[in-house]
């Protein structure tokens, strides 16, 4: 105990599949040369297989493998190699590879200017380190918009849409309790998501500042961008107040962060996010209303936008950012725009089922284990199943999964069928207006993908064969 060559981090924004996918990853490359590992964990449910201390300075090397703070700051001193969770999952020999041969960068003795140093310096692009901080209120929010979205839809399902108005023959005391619950899980959505992308940047001093601006932007109708504006700017202006009062005595470091951070900052932000309400709230609107009108208008042309968007990458930034305007466009009371991100998102998991079921004789025991594991994973809209399939063979697969996923998206749309929850695929079945239709679109997309894919697997085997064969005729002439 204590004492592992290499130590690792891994986390992503959702916190359920793609951490564990990189854990799972690296443990097993680790085993395969003989190098002892610790991976840490940064999931929905909290860290686990915590890093000590000890283990942190006796570690050869890290790996961050992550697309969410993971507080990296603790490794000062050590080299670090900082890639994306998705690079844990598919490159994981040669992390290990690279960490035992020396590469990556020293961490500096970190403080929050020096973190930004390091995520902006050559080892790690300033795209990367934006991305990385967005992820990281995105993570934080998922679980206030989920329980939030399904509280409200178990209302309605349960005593009617109307249930929560007083003036209604619809109206049930607790049925409006209970939304006014989700509400009030749907409103923290801003305010959290702007807090933790200040965290991100500039660790517990950007929290306060975030979520008051947060506050202010959600009050100033600003919504979802205003959120993310006032995150950012909180987190830098922490950086540059911290670099400006670093000229004071280490003496006054405890009145800096209790007071002085606190106070400038929480006063800056929100002066800032108050003046920038007007034109932030008219650049809200104009998006959402943007988005809805197209939606309404053509469902053909947004379904595919949708289902390739949801399928290229699988989880990743691509991904998320369809995934986020279908959770932003909830919070304004859009259940539709979700129910093709939902479709496009269930859909690459079941293709690669419906492959494996179709195609068995084609696959391996492990592909066909993992195929009918994914059909659990699709079905509780975890897209991240499909990424083994796909690292195989990106080429042919991805076009694959986008194609299956934009069949489910289109005639999701065309259905017109409503899905009120952020999450949980088949499980929010029961608040899902359009359920047959839903459940059929997704399937009808994730069957034709599923034989598109079979027919590749089945074309790849038979140039292996093909290769092998020639191989062993060669083989036998020059035996002759």
């Amino acid at each position: 105990m204590g004492n592992y060559q290499l130590i690792a981090a891994t986390g992503c924004p959702t916190g359920i599949a793609h951490t564990y996918m990189a854990q799972e990853a690296l443990e097993q490359a680790a085993k395969k040369k003989g190098v002892t590992i610790k991976v840490e964990t940064h999931g929905q449910i909290g860290v686990e297989n915590e890093l000590t201390a000890e283990e942190i300075k006796n570690a050869d090397a890290v790996i961050i493998a992550a697309d969410k703070d993971v507080h990296p700051e603790r490794f000062a001193g050590k080299r670090i190699i900082d890639v994306s969770v998705s690079t844990g999952i598919k490159d994981a020999e040669r992390l290990i590879d690279d960490a035992l041969a020396g590469k990556g960068s020293i961490a500096a003795e970190n403080d929050a200017v020096d973190a930004l140093e390091q995520e902006t310096g050559s080892n790690t692009s300033f795209g990367r380190s934006i991305y990385k901080n967005l992820m990281n209120g995105v993570s934080h929010m998922l679980p206030f918009v989920v329980a939030g979205g399904v509280l409200i839809a178990i209302s309605f399902a349960v005593w009617g849409i109307y249930s929560f108005d007083p003036d209604n023959a619809q109206y049930n005391a607790t049925a409006a309790m209970l939304k006014a619950v989700g509400d009030a899980a749907m409103g923290m959505m801003v305010p959290v998501l702007a807090a933790y992308i200040a965290e991100g940047i500039a660790k517990r001093p950007g929290l306060v500042v975030g979520f008051v601006g947060g506050i202010v932007a959600m009050n100033g109708g600003t919504g979802f961008l205003g959120g993310i504006l006032a995150g950012f700017l909180a987190g830098y202006f922490i950086l540059f107040l911290q670099k400006v009062l670093d000229v004071l005595p280490k003496q006054l470091d405890g009145l800096k962060a209790i007071f002085l951070y606190p106070v400038i900052g929480v006063a800056v932000i929100g002066i800032v996010m108050s003046l920038l309400a007007g034109p932030m709230k008219a650049v809200n609107e104009g998006m959402m209303s943007f988005l809805a009108g197209f939606e309404n208008s053509n469902p053909l042309i947004l379904g595919v936008v949708v289902g390739c968007m949801c399928a290229f990458d699988m989880g990743g930034p691509i991904n998320k950012a369809a995934y986020v305007t279908g959770t932003a466009l909830l919070a304004q009371g859009n259940t539709t725009f979700m129910a093709g991100v939902s479709a496009a998102c269930i859909a690459p998991p079941l293709i690669t089922g419906f492959a494996t079921l179709f195609f068995g004789k084609y696959f391996d025991t492990n592909d066909r284990n993992a195929g009918l594991v994914n059909f659990i994973l699709g079905s509780t809209h975890i897209t991240e199943g499909a990424i083994p399939f796909a690292a195989k063979d990106p080429i042919r697969v991805l076009p694959t999964m986008m194609l299956g996923s934009s069949i489910a998206a289109v005639l999701t749309y065309m259905f017109g069928v409503q899905v009120p929850a952020p999450h949980g695929g088949f499980l929010v079945l029961p608040v899902v207006t359009g359920k047959l239709q839903w459940v059929l679109s997704i399937l009808i997309g994730s069957i034709v993908g599923g034989v598109i894919l079979g027919f590749i697997q089945k074309s790849s085997v038979a140039a292996k064969e093909k290769k092998a064969n020639a191989e062993q005729a060669d083989k036998s002439v020059i035996t002759e």
